[in-house]
């Protein structure tokens, strides 16, 4: 995918970050207990920072950066969303999703790592 269609994904997913999150803090606070007031917030958040690195990602690389990007985005999926799920509708079965959004968060990461270091050894390499 292209730098715009990324920058476009990001977009959309801070749009809902922000939006899910204003829903939580105002329709929620007053509906759920602490405890789960706070893992819908661990929701937004996780949201809110995997659609920053997504954007920010696509505007600055001169590579491809797609394997990072998919899995950020499945990690928003499965983690922020099932979290959110679980929180409104109280199916704690729901929450089993959240594991598998968290290990693709870190594939996310790992990718990222493993593209820089390649990008290093060829920089380096060139010398």
């Amino acid at each position: 995918m292209n730098d715009k269609v990324w920058i476009t994904i990001g977009g959309i997913f801070g749009f809902l970050a922000v939006s899910i999150g204003a829903f939580g803090s105002h329709g929620l606070r007053e509906q759920v207990s602490a405890d789960l007031m706070k893992t819908f917030e661990t929701g937004v958040l996780y949201h809110l920072v995997h659609s920053v690195v997504i954007v920010a990602i696509a505007v600055n690389s001169k590579r491809n950066f797609t394997f990072p990007l998919v899995f950020f985005s499945i990690g928003i999926f499965l983690f922020s969303f099932s979290l959110y799920t679980y929180v409104i509708t109280g199916i704690k079965s729901l929450a089993m999703i959240t594991p598998f959004g968290g290990v693709s968060f870190i594939i996310g990461w790992l990718s990222l790592i493993r593209i820089a270091l390649k990008r290093v050894n060829t920089i380096t390499e060139k010398k």
